[in-house]
């Protein structure tokens, strides 16, 4: 059996049985046949895996909790930063003076035109309150709610 608890106190366990497969979330059980079990493992794999296309930046959750920032179109990963999880990513945003550019992000060991991606990413995605406020060179600041 594996058994494990979420962040937010979820009891969660899993037990193989007879070709089956028994889970158990927060007390409720439930059996699924092996091709149930295998379609929801696919299923949350693919929940876990989203793409968020924003104007010129692109944000994708993978399956292995990473966050990759993307330049829109491209697809090589000179053109990508990928943080552990989009935990960093916030994190990182977090650790940002008020108004702030790309040797600011660069002060946080991120090299090259991934610190400008990473900008924009940030002035884009609807998690972070924050503009950009120049174009040459590119700046941006956070939103006061």
């Amino acid at each position: 059996m594996i058994g494990f608890f979420s962040d937010d106190e979820t009891a969660v366990a899993v037990e193989s049985e007879d070709g089956a497969v028994r889970l158990t979330v927060d007390g409720e059980t439930y059996r699924l046949p092996r091709e149930a079990a295998l379609a929801l493992r696919e299923s949350v794999g693919d929940a876990l895996e989203r793409r968020l296309e924003l104007f010129r930046t692109v944000g994708q959750y993978r399956r292995d909790g990473s966050y990759a920032v993307a330049r829109r179109g491209a697809d090589t990963p000179g053109n990508e930063q990928v943080f552990d999880s989009f935990g960093e990513l916030c994190e990182l945003f977090e650790s940002l003076p008020p108004e702030f550019g790309a040797e600011a992000v660069g002060d946080a060991g991120i090299t090259g035109s991934r610190r400008h991606l990473i900008v924009r990413h940030f002035a884009e995605h609807p998690r972070f309150d924050c503009r950009l406020t120049g174009e040459r060179p590119l700046r941006a600041e956070k939103v006061e709610e």
